[in-house]
């Protein structure tokens, strides 16, 4: 949450007032003066202090195996949504996913309330890796690595940045192939393969930056990111 609505949530103080707390410099963080009032905090992962009183946040973070035919969305006129899968009491008003996976794409999927963590997830200085297993209809091949490593470049013109392809199994009708890329491109998985004149049979994210799909969550499931797993996305909080 940004700084400024912690303040202003925890202390119910006005504009003025919480302006004149950074000015006096009486906003601490981790025990340093802060004076940025938009910086990105969590009080699980900082130490908010403000004019000696120790500030809380209440921030959501959770772990779905989005399960195919899913819609990454908060609401939709016709499909499940991601959010809905998150039991009411569970889901507060600002829940929402981080980034998107297709309808018929499977796998993990951050959702969260801190929407100041989630936008800097997703800027491109970022460079979050995102890790997906997929089917491929037909032999893919070491010239395909090096063809992902070099940037795909789509039907159009659009050239993708450098992606690092790893062949698990390759047999003439179908191959396994884990891919890792640092954009999000519409359809970006199954437009890079096209365009080796391939198609994607089955797509599964497996990891997004530091978080890796758990294999004990059950497609369709979801859970609390652990301390740790927070942890490990605080150098995301800006």
């Amino acid at each position: 949450m940004r700084l400024d609505k912690v303040i202003e949530q925890n202390l119910k103080t006005t504009r003025k007032e919480m302006k004149r707390l950074f000015l006096m410099k009486k906003v601490l963080i981790d025990g340093e003066v802060e004076l940025n009032q938009w910086r990105n905090v969590d009080s699980q992962l900082h130490e908010i202090q403000v004019d000696g009183q120790k500030l809380q946040t209440d921030h959501v973070y959770y772990l779905l195996n989005k399960p195919a035919g899913v819609v990454t969305a908060k609401r939709d006129n016709k499909f499940q949504t991601a959010i809905e899968l998150v039991k009411e009491g569970e889901r507060p008003a600002d829940l929402y996913p981080v980034g998107r996976l297709d309808r018929d794409t499977t796998g993990l999927l951050l959702l969260t309330d801190n929407g100041q963590l989630g936008y800097d997830l997703l800027q491109p200085y970022a460079k979050v890796a995102k890790t997906y297993r997929a089917t491929i209809n037909d032999t893919v091949t070491f010239e395909d690595v090096l063809a992902f490593e070099k940037g795909i470049v789509f039907h159009g013109g659009i050239r993708c940045q450098p992606a690092r392809l790893a062949i698990l199994q390759s047999d003439p009708d179908q191959s396994e192939v884990l891919l890792t890329i640092k954009e999000g491109k519409f359809h970006q998985v199954k437009k890079m393969f096209l365009a080796c004149g391939k198609k994607v049979t089955s797509l599964t994210r497996i990891a997004m930056g530091p978080l890796i799909l758990p294999t004990n969550l059950a497609v369709g499931n979801y859970r609390s990111l652990t301390l740790a797993e927070l942890k490990q996305l605080k150098s995301y909080f800006r």
